[in-house]
């Protein structure tokens, strides 16, 4: 395991702190500013802070020069991760796109493809959304009902999606479909990329607990795409998606670290102004945590040690997903525990806990998207570990 950085990944970093340090107006790092706008302001903001950060050549880190990125190593990127964090950038408002659309148009798309989407995206001309979950396929993607049927040159949509990350902001979706009548289970699906501005689309959001509505279901009602829009080959779908999710695996976990090591100082502060850490028990739970923090982070240079050396970690990601989610969850079970009868309320002793109460009830949801812990667990134990199904 590599701890360090070349001097060429040091430099990088000076110049994206620097850059930083002049485009983060402070109030956008005061707790809760981000809280006190609605969705369609806080989207707005981010959307063309992250415009100007891609203009500034801080985007597509690691992405090939001949597609507007930097052309940089996977350390770039994680260092990239760890200082946006660090200096309270705005979360981006494409992460699927860029995450996981992006390098999978680079491997197998075709060349309009690559020209219409990966500029416009890179510049957050187009807002992309995954249409992937529906009512009654959630983990189990291959469940799909979604339907696409052949009319000349398009397919015609209907169905459903739910759990649409930016449904209400999204421009275009990628979105498995059904394209096969009579087709089950993994066969017959296509992956299409529909736009979302056209009649036959009808994107409404979800209220969340926390108050706010990054989640959506998208309706398909007799909407068209044309055939040339499936990314990959018309019914191999799933082949497309594999590789698709396969873009996570290089994700070492750096960026959870850095901010869920910022989130424990945040309540370490809280449980000090009520008194609270004094209790030897308290101060164990604390410690534990801590202790889960720091594994997470020598797990994550291990991961971004292995990226640099070319290696594939294949289901090891399913490793990664599943301690930062659960290291995640445990910081903010014990937040609850300082707080103990108080966790109602919004302020106590002059301490504004809303900011905290809504990371806390976000942390409810990482271990179920992105793969549930359970289903983390079985690729663990069957793909990793070579244990019986």
């Amino acid at each position: 395991m590599d701890l360090t950085y070349t001097e060429a990944e040091e430099e990088f970093r000076s110049e994206l702190r620097s850059w930083l340090s002049a485009n983060i107006p402070d109030e956008w790092t005061r707790p809760g500013f981000w809280e006190s706008l609605d969705d369609d302001e806080s989207f707005r903001l981010r959307r063309d802070w992250e415009r100007d950060k891609a203009l500034a050549g801080f985007a597509g880190i690691q992405w090939p020069t001949e597609y507007g990125g930097r052309g940089g190593t996977p350390g770039m990127k994680a260092i990239y991760d760890e200082e946006t964090v660090r200096a309270h950038a705005p979360r981006t408002v494409n992460p699927l796109g860029l995450t996981f659309l992006a390098p999978t148009v680079m491997a197998i798309g075709t060349e309009a493809q690559k020209k219409e989407i990966i500029g416009p995206m890179l510049r957050n001309e187009v807002i992309w959304c995954q249409g992937f979950s529906e009512p009654g396929a959630g983990s189990d993607l291959a469940a799909l009902t979604t339907k696409g049927v052949r009319d000349g040159d398009d397919f015609v949509v209907n169905g459903q999606k739910v759990w649409t990350t930016n449904a209400v902001h999204g421009d275009k979706i990628f979105t498995m479909v059904r394209t096969e009548p009579g087709s089950s289970k993994h066969r017959g699906i296509s992956m299409l990329l529909i736009d979302m501005h056209q009649p036959g689309v009808d994107a409404r959001p979800l209220k969340q607990m926390s108050g706010a509505s990054e989640f959506g279901e998208v309706f398909f009602d007799d909407a068209r795409v044309p055939a040339r829009d499936c990314l990959g080959e018309i019914g191999d779908g799933w082949r497309t998606a594999m590789l698709l999710l396969s873009f996570e695996r290089g994700a070492s976990g750096i960026a959870q670290y850095t901010e869920f090591r910022r989130q424990y100082d945040q309540i370490v502060e809280v449980a000090r102004a009520l008194g609270r850490d004094k209790d030897p028990v308290m101060r164990g739970t604390l410690a534990r945590v801590l202790t889960e923090l720091e594994c997470l982070r020598l797990h994550a240079m291990h991961v971004l040690t292995q990226v640099e050396q070319g290696r594939d970690l294949g289901f090891e990601a399913s490793m990664t997903k599943l301690q930062w989610s659960e290291a995640f969850q445990d910081l903010w079970e014990v937040f609850d525990d300082v707080l103990g009868e108080d966790a109602t309320l919004d302020s106590i002793d002059g301490i504004d806990l809303r900011p905290l109460h809504a990371q806390a009830m976000w942390s409810r949801s990482v271990t179920i998207w992105g793969g549930s812990s359970q289903v983390q667990r079985n690729i663990t134990a069957e793909r990793v570990l070579g244990l019986p199904r």
